[in-house]
């Protein structure tokens, strides 16, 4: 019993103290959380009055401020009226000075009125003199107003075309002077450093025999080995009277190469049959193949122009037996290739442009007479067949003065070089009658023009003169008839090199001394 009132006791103990403890902490929480509220208020407060300043600061600053822009805008205000006062003060000025000086034009337009009606009457009195000098000069000279006028007008023009033909002279003489000199530069420099040969190669068809005796052999019992040998080479055989000489004809150049080739080897051989015949033409034609692409490949590599087709370079060794007034094609097509190479690199055109162009530029002779049109038509196809450039068609089609003539530095290098090549001495001959037909077609030409009286062809058909008749043609129409002479020479003729057109009017006065 006494045991439970102890514990009762202790636990009635523990819960007093308990309730003492914890009111003890609740009394110092209390006292701390008035301290802290205390501290807030104090800074809230401290707070309130730094603003108080501030705004107190900032309403006077503001003061300040706004007295100045006050001030500032009453000196601007008064600025601008002072301003206004000057310019109102300048404008009366300009007014009064515009006012002057529109009196002043008042004036002086009245003064050129009077001064326009003393010039009317003037200007009335010249008119009506100068009525009576042209009355009194049409008396004199018998001639009205509209005469006189045209005869001045002729007097006129005669002095202008004296004038204008002296300046057409002064210009042309100085081109041509520049142009000729520049060219011949060009020109001199080209051949100088290409040599070529000069003499005329001269093609034969003739076979040589050791003796009569192998005439009857080449003809073959009943003429059997001489139709076997043209069936096979395509040629004609001619076997006359002149001593241990045959002779090949044939058209094409080709063809008869192989045909003395194969003879030359049947004379050599001695046995001639048609079988034999036939073995030794296939030989031939073999041989002259190869003769023909070697002949194509050495030109081509000699001018530097590679990479040009296998078949294109065939065609051009062919013209190895082709001729033109006894000139070698090849040979002539070569060096007129060098001569442009060299020219084009001395004005700054396209070597290689102008080299291939030359070079092609009559290709097509060695087909033409296996195909119908013209050299310059065939070798115009076989440059577009193989894919020549543009510049080397164009120069084709003009290296004859063809297709509107030259164009581009192509052209005009092709056409000297081939002009050169061809017309060199030694390099071609022509028949007496070609010679002599040709000069008198010069003459022809000249003298068809109206106001010729007479023409010569001189320096081998280099030149042509011709003598006017000075009342039907003036100086000023001498110039046009040399040059319409010199284009229908063009045009109508075929010729080497160049002709000068030299035309010459004469007037001559004569009298008798008594």
């Amino acid at each position: 019993m006494e045991s439970w009132l102890i514990w009762l006791v202790w636990l009635l103990a523990g819960a007093a103290l308990g309730y003492l403890i914890r009111a003890a902490l609740s009394q110092r929480r209390v006292s701390r959380a008035e301290q802290e509220a205390d501290k807030i208020i104090k800074k809230a407060q401290d707070r309130l009055d730094e603003a108080a300043q501030k705004e107190k600061e900032i309403v006077i600053a503001a003061k300040e401020e706004a007295s100045k822009i006050r001030e500032r805008a009453e000196g601007e205000e008064q600025r601008r009226r002072t301003e206004l006062a000057d310019w109102e003060k300048r404008l009366g000025q300009k007014d009064e000075t515009l006012d002057r000086r529109t009196e002043d034009l008042d004036r002086k337009q009245e003064n050129v009125l009077k001064q326009d009606e003393g010039i009317k009457e003037v200007r009335e009195e010249i008119l009506k003199i100068r009525e009576q000098q042209e009355e009194k000069l049409a008396a004199i000279a018998k001639l009205s107003k509209e005469e006189a006028k045209e005869l001045l007008l002729k007097r006129t023009e005669k002095e202008a075309k004296d004038d204008i033909l002296k300046l057409m002279r002064d210009i042309e003489e100085q081109a041509r002077d520049e142009a000729e000199a520049k060219a011949r530069d060009i020109i001199s420099s080209a051949i100088q450093r290409y040599a070529s040969e000069t003499a005329v190669e001269s093609t034969t068809n003739v076979v040589q025999l050791p003796s009569d005796d192998l005439k009857g052999r080449v003809i073959g019992k009943e003429g059997r080995n001489i139709q076997a040998f043209e069936r096979a080479t395509g040629v004609d055989l001619i076997v006359d009277d002149t001593p241990e000489v045959v002779v090949i004809s044939g058209f094409d150049p080709v063809r008869r190469a192989i045909a003395k080739k194969a003879l030359e080897r049947l004379v050599a051989d001695g046995r001639i049959q048609p079988a034999r015949i036939e073995e030794m033409v296939e030989r031939a034609k073999k041989e002259i193949a190869s003769d023909i692409k070697k002949a194509g490949e050495e030109a081509v590599l000699e001018l530097g122009l590679t990479g040009l087709p296998l078949d294109l370079i065939k065609i051009i060794g062919r013209l190895k037996y082709r001729t033109s007034y006894g000139q070698n094609i090849l040979k002539h097509s070569v060096e007129a290739a060098h001569l442009a190479g060299m020219m084009a690199a001395q004005v700054g055109a396209d070597v290689r442009l102008a080299k291939l162009a030359t070079l092609i530029h009559d290709i097509g002779k060695a087909l033409d007479h296996e195909m119908e049109g013209t050299h310059i038509d065939l070798s115009k196809d076989i440059a577009v067949k193989y894919g020549m450039p543009k510049e080397v068609i164009q120069a084709i089609e003009v290296s004859h003065e063809g297709s509107g003539g030259p164009k581009t530095a192509i052209d005009f290098i092709s056409m000297a070089a081939d002009a050169i090549s061809a017309s060199r001495p030694g390099a071609r001959r022509e028949s007496l009658e070609q010679y002599i037909k040709r000069l008198g077609d010069l003459e022809n030409i000249a003298t068809s023009f109206e106001g010729v009286e007479r023409a010569y062809a001189i320096q081998a058909g280099r030149e042509v003169r011709v003598l006017v008749i000075p009342e039907e043609i003036d100086d000023l129409g001498i110039i046009k008839l040399a040059k319409d002479i010199a284009q229908k020479i063009e045009k109508d003729m075929t010729y080497p090199g160049t002709v000068k057109v030299n035309v010459i009017r004469e007037t001559r006065a004569e009298d008798v001394a008594k």
